[in-house]
């Protein structure tokens, strides 16, 4: 075979470029916009297919030994798009093309899209069965084991037992645990600490010096080139932490703070949501607390252009206080938590648990905790779990509860919203996430702590709730087989006093408060 003469040449050009890279030195942009021509790349559209195409190669399919020239090169074409592409040209093309990314698809798609149908969790390696249906592996493959013949969810007979690979649901479920700081363990590929280091040396340098470059167009670009560089940053940091380290060292941070002050949509947008990937990094938090972001990323909150950028200036909130040293600053500050509940009380799910586990992050430091209870948490709460039908919102609002009901006055608001007991009884039974059961567990307990028998005579009189319990001590989790021990005890007692005095005489028997000693360790 013989190599094309014109493929030779430009081929020379590019090992040229990625070993000047390779060597810290800066290539010629004339040198590199050439070679795009001749590959045919001319828009910003083109160059980010082919760094997807390269990302997919590099994550999914190549040998180890390939990684270093293709990380080299999409160094490459990372700079190429950053410097040489000014324009966002899908912002002007038709909304049903451009939004056809798998950042732009997961916005639209439920997380319940994502739980296998048998195991209710989130799936790490998703199948096919022959009915066009998709399950977790170790799930199906349990099904299949056990002699069922027949899909569980549609109840069809199963013509094969062939499990086909559904990478591209994989490839959704892996992206949207990586933009929502879900915690997913999946074994083999998309694995976000492999990008802590740069796969070479030429890589790098290309992100280092695109770097500098989106820095400078921040502070001293017209309003159209920052907004491109907070978009480009926002990309840059998706699924890359190496990319958000060299992006935080060189001081984007403050000039992406200012442009939350824009009143251009867009770019208040693109800056929250590179400020959102920014703060996931170890440097961020502080970085963002240093230069004082604290005041723009609340004024995003309150007053953003859109309901997404408050939901996501709530995300940053919550990484800002799984710093232990800003808890106490944050929650001082008398507008976030009312900001926080005002977006609990919005109509978005998505919006309302960003807000809650913010909440939950700032409940660590115990002075918050008055704090969010006067702020009118717990009637938001409440309200949000009687008309919530999202499991994972559900579970994220008991859990807030469950901490405010440890002491009297969390206690007190919770009994004071409508119908408690009856709701977190219901939710007891309706929950399908363990952590869900457990808190639920936990604020019950609490409550006949801190109120003795004005709580446990409600809920001796519920004939659901003692099943559910004793199915706690065998299918919950550790702490909620504790739980729903103690809880159990408290109810036996409190029944066997009753029967006790009413056996005593004609007399109405005055009911009296088991003793409940609360042990720390449950």
């Amino acid at each position: 075979m013989e190599l094309d003469p014109n493929d030779e040449r430009e081929s020379k050009k590019l090992d040229s470029i990625l070993r000047q890279f390779e060597k810290g030195i800066e290539p010629d942009v004339k040198t590199m916009q050439g070679i795009l021509k001749y590959l045919e790349i001319k828009t910003w559209c083109d160059c980010n297919k082919e760094i997807k195409l390269l990302e997919d190669e590099i994550e999914f399919d190549s040998d180890e030994r390939e990684v270093p020239l293709l990380s080299s090169l999409m160094g490459f074409m990372n700079y190429s798009r950053v410097v040489i592409f000014e324009k966002l040209d899908f912002f002007n093309t038709d909304q049903s093309s451009s939004r056809c990314s798998t950042e732009m698809m997961i916005t639209c798609i439920n997380l319940q899209d994502f739980r296998c149908p048998i195991s209710l969790e989130l799936m790490t390696d998703p199948v096919t069965v022959s009915t066009g249906q998709t399950y977790d592996r170790v799930s199906i493959k349990k099904w299949l084991k056990a002699g069922n013949k027949i899909c569980p969810k549609t109840g069809e007979k199963l013509t094969n037992t062939e499990l086909v690979p559904n990478t591209s649901i994989k490839r959704l479920i892996q992206q949207f645990c990586i933009d929502n700081g879900v915690s997913l363990s999946i074994s083999g590929n998309r694995d976000i600490s492999r990008t802590i280091v740069p796969g070479s040396s030429a890589a790098a340098h290309a992100t280092q010096f695109l770097s500098w470059f989106v820095t400078h167009k921040l502070v001293f670009g017209t309003e159209e080139q920052r907004n491109k560089a907070a978009y480009e940053i926002r990309v840059l940091t998706r699924s890359n932490i190496f990319n958000r380290a060299c992006l935080i060292e060189v001081g984007t941070i403050p000039p992406l703070l200012d442009l939350l002050g824009s009143n251009c949509k867009s770019t208040q947008e693109n800056a929250i949501s590179a400020l959102l990937k920014l703060s996931k990094h170890a440097m961020g938090p502080g970085n963002i607390m240093e230069n004082r972001g604290l005041v723009p990323i609340l004024m995003a909150l309150r007053k953003g252009v859109t309901l997404e950028v408050r939901q996501t200036a709530a995300a940053i909130i919550f990484y800002l206080s799984s710093v232990k040293e800003y808890r106490k600053e944050i929650g001082e500050n008398q507008e976030v938590i009312p900001g926080l509940v005002e977006l609990v009380k919005e109509e978005t799910s998505h919006g309302k648990k960003n807000a809650v586990v913010a909440i939950f992050g700032l409940l660590l430091h115990p002075a918050n905790h008055i704090r969010v209870i006067q702020s009118g948490s717990v009637p938001a709460l409440v309200a949000t779990l009687a008309s919530s039908d999202k499991q994972e919102l559900i579970t994220e609002c008991l859990a807030v509860l469950a901490v405010l009901a440890e002491n009297f006055d969390g206690a007190n608001a919770i009994l004071k919203a409508n119908t408690p007991l009856q709701l977190i009884t219901g939710l007891l039974q309706s929950v399908t996430s363990n952590a869900g059961k457990e808190h639920c567990a936990s604020i019950l307990l609490s409550l006949c702590v801190n109120f003795g028998a004005d709580v446990v005579g409600v809920l001796s009189k519920d004939t659901t709730l003692m099943p559910l319990l004793y199915s706690l001590l065998t299918d919950g989790t550790s702490h909620a087989s504790k739980k729903a021990r103690f809880l159990i005890k408290v109810l036996h007692e409190f029944n066997e006093t009753r029967a006790s005095s009413a056996l005593k005489g004609s007399s109405i028997p005055q009911e009296r408060a088991p003793r409940i000693c609360f042990d720390e360790r449950v």
